[in-house]
């Protein structure tokens, strides 16, 4: 079957390759190892393109940092993944209309990634009619969980492990795409309206689809199985890179195991083709052999660490234990530029055993600063220890000095001359990595370290953002950012009664805040449009002008809505 490549905008990419000197200071040119410059021609993976079948499957790759992939059917298209942002799916839509511009009648997301969904509203606003959104049951409360309450955090450690805000001349890609498109505009996730629990079959435009539940990179993860085509979507649970069983950007524990049985279900419909949401498509028998290559890594990893586990070892020495055999650690599917061994490891333990790791001594460890107060005593001084920070910078001994810089921090000594050390260190360690994800935050970090720098949010909402969320998001987001010492003793009820018919309370009690149905006995009620008040909380609106102005109604107690209001801020 013939394949045609459509190549978009290719400006080649030159990296100037220069030694270091012997000074060591911040942003000098990098002479790159072998391994780095072997993360330099991975680049090639995400060249702007879209690749055409003529069993009318086009995959867009190197848009973003995921694929976008259209199937056409009978007088109309479905979209599998709608890349990481609304610019990047009209980006690619140009694309696809030239090839066939059918309406699309169906977006489905193989998980709840940003990557995957945030381009979906671009989709509905091309369409007469708004097309149909198919995921995971789950998806929908994954997403809600990334923009509700882990937003901060997990923005700020993707912006680090994407490098988002790092100039262009520092960031290679990102292992699985050339960047992270998600900050260009305000995420286009549309909540899905129709779901499935293990298996769904169903034909749109003519087109028979199957998708199975295969938990992997995430516990909501599904694959596409075209029956007619014989063709796989295998979503994240498979890339042209060592796959990320842990993420450093943090995650839920992923359940390897399941991984490879969600491999093992892929092989049993003998695929020809294989059109990844990450890296180039594969087809005819290089499908079924990297498969099963992947899987045997995958396990590989799995059984050894348990085997370890089971002798006793712990974490930080199985690490140094494991290899990947000989007849697949050369395989470039395995290239550790997206997860690591070492991190893998890590994960696998925890999910099976927990966080503590069996030491004794780490049962109830110290805290850091009453460590370092010791260690600053063993050695003469904290003075010492600062000397010995300055004396690994220059030995280039970085893993070392970061080590001993959070020492110093703990015990608040010279942070600012610190922090300086600190960030050499990282920008060194970060600039020789061939891994992006370890490259990038610890090069993010350095930036962070710089004087006046402040990292944004890069998931930014809007009124059809939020429309797309549920109430009890929103009202779960408050919960965890109240602030006990802002409350006082005792109970402390405040209603809410929304034009939907909607009824929400929280009850501030032993400086938690319950969230239940409403109740009649309350010190506060609230009355107020669903959409505004979601807009309000999300810094959309002032809660004072609204106030102010009735649409938020207090019913005479602004001034103690306010005072509510303000018990939920840091």
């Amino acid at each position: 079957m013939n394949t045609k490549l459509y190549y978009i905008s290719i400006l080649p990419l030159i990296f100037l390759l220069s030694s270091c000197s012997d000074d060591v200071t911040r942003s000098q040119p990098v002479e790159y190892t072998s391994s780095v410059e072997k993360l330099v021609q991975h680049s090639e993976e995400f060249i702007p393109t879209v690749y055409s079948y003529d069993n009318g499957i086009h995959i867009a790759v190197g848009f973003g940092i995921a694929n976008s992939i259209m199937v056409e059917g009978e007088g109309g298209n479905i979209i599998i993944d709608a890349a990481d942002s609304v610019v990047e799916a009209e980006k690619i839509y140009k694309f696809f209309k030239n090839i066939n511009s059918n309406p699309i009648k169906a977006v489905i997301y193989t998980h709840n990634h940003g990557d995957h969904t945030f381009g979906a509203a671009y989709y509905d606003s091309i369409s007469e009619e708004k097309p149909q959104i198919i995921a995971h049951e789950t998806t929908a409360f994954y997403i809600e969980r990334i923009m509700g309450i882990l937003n901060p955090i997990i923005s700020a450690r993707s912006s680090r492990m994407f490098g988002t805000f790092l100039p262009e001349e520092q960031l290679i890609n990102v292992g699985i795409g050339p960047f992270l498109g998600v900050s260009q505009s305000t995420p286009g996730y549309m909540k899905p309206d129709i779901t499935f629990s293990d298996e769904l079959k169903l034909t749109i435009a003519g087109i028979d689809i199957e998708l199975y539940h295969a938990v992997g990179e995430t516990n909501d993860q599904l694959f596409v199985w075209l029956p007619q085509q014989k063709a796989l979507m295998p979503g994240d649970n498979l890339y042209k890179t060592f796959p990320n069983l842990y993420t450093i950007r943090g995650t839920t524990h992923r359940d390897v195991k399941g991984w490879v049985d969600s491999l093992d279900h892929m092989r049993s419909f003998n695929p020809e083709y294989l059109f990844p949401s990450h890296t180039k498509p594969i087809e005819g028998e290089e499908v079924m052999k990297t498969l099963t290559l992947y899987r045997d890594a995958i396990q590989y990893v799995h059984d050894q660490t348990i085997r370890l586990m089971n002798q006793g070892l712990y974490p930080d020495q199985i690490i140094e234990m494991i290899e990947l055999p000989s007849e697949i650690a050369d395989s470039p599917f395995l290239n550790e530029f997206y997860g690591t061994i070492r991190w893998s490891v890590k994960s696998i333990f925890n999910g099976y055993l927990g966080w503590f790791n069996g030491n004794i001594s780490d049962l109830d460890p110290l805290s850091r600063k009453e460590e370092a107060s010791r260690l600053a005593l063993m050695v003469g001084g904290v003075e010492n220890i600062y000397l010995q920070l300055e004396a690994a910078v220059t030995a280039k001994d970085m893993q070392w000095a970061l080590q001993l810089s959070d020492h110093l921090i703990a015990l608040n000594h010279k942070v600012n001359d610190v922090n300086k050390l600190r960030s050499i260190a990282a920008e060194y360690i970060g600039q020789r990595s061939p891994n992006p994800n370890k490259r990038n935050y610890l090069l993010s970090s350095a930036l962070e370290l710089e004087p006046g720098f402040e990292l944004e949010n890069i998931i930014k909402s809007d009124a059809y953002l939020l429309k797309q969320l549920s109430m009890d998001n929103f009202f779960n987001i408050l919960s965890v950012t109240l602030n006990p010492e802002k409350v006082e003793t005792g109970i402390y009820r405040a209603c809410f009664a929304f034009d939907s018919g909607l009824k929400k309370t929280i009850t501030l009690r032993n400086k938690i805040a319950e969230i239940s149905s409403a109740s009649t006995d309350c010190d506060l009620n609230i009355e107020t449009n669903d959409s505004l008040f979601k807009e309000t909380l999300a810094g959309i609106h002032n809660p004072i002008s609204k106030v102010a102005s009735g649409e938020i109604n207090t019913n005479g107690k602004s001034a103690e809505f306010l005072m509510f209001l303000s018990k939920f801020r840091n």
